[in-house]
């Protein structure tokens, strides 16, 4: 038994979701707690500091705040903490709690790449409705590829597959090319009547993925999986598949062999995309990191605990 003790924090903060994770020194849960979104891009600053505040303390429960040793706080929104009047929300939010320990906030790259090994060095590729890979070096962001958001770039990502199921389908009625499953689903999904008109139809549809705001494309994405046995479905995942492992490319030198950690729905290989993205880096150590809550967790284990601190991995 180890005689340091105390207690470590770890906060996954998602758009829909704030989730806490109390450890030991002996990397033990000893509380957990959900907390409603506190993603600072998706909510209020203030109300984002504040539900992280409480999922923490509601974690801690009757344990006392002075007693934990180091927090770190993952979310996609890490980068709004650049402002000193947003950062000084969240210094608020720790002290509110108790806390007298440093509190890191870092992106969700990081604490992805942390749940899914325990290795310092490698890449990590986020894909969900974006996509970005980042290069961890010493369990720390230093660098990234992609990432522009929709407008500029999200190669791969469920923005990407729907506007590809849209465009795709566009062609197809524009062409004359027999409608098939997918490209009435297609349809389906954008509300739009098959009419015999193929110019009206191609209007239809052109007005009505143009009539909500870009992002909303990706609703589209689950029909490209849904139908693989179409050849147009088929080609827009093994196109998508493709610039997802360039992205991780990027990332890399040549000769590099350290863990490729993939995260997000669309890079889970459980779906199309993500089956073909590891055959794109067959050879590689590809894992998938379903959570993001155990990275932080053991994060913060690192800085409370330095060598004590067990990975989530390790039984």
């Amino acid at each position: 038994m180890s005689a340091v003790t105390g207690y470590v924090v770890g906060v996954d903060a998602g758009g829909t979701s704030t989730r806490a994770l109390v450890l030991d020194a002996e990397s033990r849960e000893v509380g957990r707690a959900v907390e409603q979104g506190a993603n600072p891009n998706s909510h209020p600053p203030a109300h984002a500091a504040k539900r992280i505040s409480e999922a923490i303390r509601a974690a801690l429960g009757s344990l006392v705040a002075a007693d934990v040793r180091a927090g770190v706080v993952g979310m996609a929104g890490a980068s709004k903490l650049s402002d000193p009047a947003i950062a000084a929300l969240f210094d608020e939010a720790w002290r509110d709690v108790g806390l007298q320990c440093p509190v890191r906030v870092v992106t969700d790259a990081e604490v992805a790449f942390a749940t899914a090994t325990a290795h310092p060095d490698g890449t990590v590729l986020i894909a969900g409705t974006g996509s970005i890979a980042a290069r961890i070096t010493d369990h720390r962001l230093n660098g990234l590829a992609g990432g522009y958001g929709w407008l500029l770039g999200d190669e791969g990502s469920a923005y990407w597959l729907g506007r590809e199921a849209v465009r795709a389908t566009l062609r197809a009625v524009q062409t004359g090319a027999p409608l098939d499953a997918f490209a009435h689903a297609v349809l389906a999904e954008a509300n739009v009547s098959t009419v015999d008109d193929r110019i009206l139809l191609s209007r239809k549809l052109i007005t009505s993925a143009n009539a909500e705001a870009p992002i909303r494309l990706a609703r589209f994405a689950p029909l490209v999986s849904e139908h693989q046995g179409d050849p147009l479905a088929a080609d827009i995942a093994d196109r998508a598949a493709a610039a997802l492992a360039n992205t991780v490319r990027l990332t890399r030198s040549p000769d590099e062999h350290t863990p490729v950690v993939t995260a997000g729905s669309v890079a889970s290989p459980d779906g199309p995309v993500g089956a073909r993205l590891r055959e794109h880096l067959a050879g590689e150590e590809v894992l998938f990191a379903a959570d993001g809550l155990a990275g932080a967790a053991w994060l913060a284990a690192l800085d409370g605990f330095a060598g004590l601190a067990k990975h989530p991995g390790v039984t």
